[in-house]
């Protein structure tokens, strides 16, 4: 997923000459006729090689009820070459079944296609079972949890959306909710397994799993990099220069940390096995971030001309300046 960087948006239901509320069906035809128009080995127009890649892409999203449901969740608010970038996680709750493209065809799409469906983002890359297998199709969906339910474990209530179609070809999304124990330790990246929960098998067979795929909620406080787990700690002048006893948050309650005298600002201090538990429990790391006092007061700043007067220091004295 390209974070950080903008596209333009493509609007595929445009490209196609359908309503967003064509059926699919009506978006086969579409696509049938204007791959045949701009197919570069018959069209005359000098365009036709990207108008016909342009279809092409777009007929991937479109014939595929999940992709499109993904996609709509964005269309209705953006228009064709405005700038576009997906916020983190925007594919939490799409449950979906295998199939679709490989990484490889992604890359022969537009930036704005890689953004949501390639590597690193809404990507049914695990395949489920095809031909004539009687066992039901495995789904996969990405959640997002709290960081302090890896901490303690938790049992929530978590709702996914798929697609599907209704009797008139249309695609319609379908909510179901879920009781899913989350197991203390959990990572960044793992994958929690519910049997049976994918789709039905055929006759008499089993049916599919469905795979959740754990990703942290963005927290005010903490960063997570695997087991470990990181906090800038604000604090004040005086208790990084002549040492403190502070009270830190961690997300498994507070703790006692002695702040060593003369403690510099960005440097880390380590809490062995405070980190999310495992088997080799991660470490938790105290980032301090010296932070000033306001000078808003006369008895501020004051203060401030005292030190000023008093202490000599000069912050750019290694500078030469």
């Amino acid at each position: 997923m390209h974070n950080g960087a903008y596209m333009d948006f493509q609007d595929y239901y445009q490209t196609m000459g359908v309503k967003r509320d064509a059926s699919q069906d009506e978006i086969k035809r579409a696509y049938r006729k204007l791959a045949r128009k701009y197919h570069p080995d018959v069209s005359k127009e000098a365009d036709a090689e990207q108008r016909f890649k342009a279809v092409g892409e777009a007929y991937e999203v479109l014939k595929d009820p999940e992709k499109r449901a993904a996609y709509d969740k964005f269309g209705e608010n953006w228009k064709a070459g405005q700038d576009f970038n997906p916020p983190p996680d925007w594919d939490a709750g799409f449950e979906f079944s295998g199939g679709g493209y490989t990484a490889g065809d992604a890359s022969s799409y537009s930036d704005f296609f890689e953004s949501l469906f390639g590597q690193g983002g809404f990507n049914p890359s695990q395949g489920g079972h095809g031909g004539f297998h009687t066992r039901g199709e495995d789904h996969h969906a990405k959640v997002l949890i709290d960081l302090e339910d890896a901490y303690k474990g938790a049992t929530r209530a978590i709702t996914l959306q798929s697609a599907e179609l209704d009797k008139t070809g249309h695609v319609v999304n379908r909510q179901r909710t879920l009781n899913v124990k989350i197991p203390k330790g959990v990572k960044q990246g793992q994958r929690i397994r519910l049997s049976g929960q994918g789709s039905a098998g055929m006759g008499n067979g089993p049916a599919g799993d469905l795979y959740l795929e754990i990703e942290f909620n963005s927290h005010s406080m903490y960063k997570v990099e695997g087991h470990d787990v990181y906090l800038d700690l604000p604090l004040a002048p005086w208790e990084a220069a002549l040492g403190a006893s502070v009270k830190v948050p961690t997300p498994d309650g507070p703790v006692d940390l002695k702040i060593a005298a003369g403690t510099q600002n960005g440097r880390k201090l380590r809490l062995k096995g405070r980190g999310i538990p495992a088997k080799t429990p991660g470490d938790l790391y105290v980032v301090p971030i010296i932070t000033l006092p306001p000078a808003d007061s006369d008895k501020a700043k004051a203060l401030y001309k005292q030190m000023q007067q008093e202490l000599a220091y000069n912050p750019r004295e290694k500078m030469g300046v």
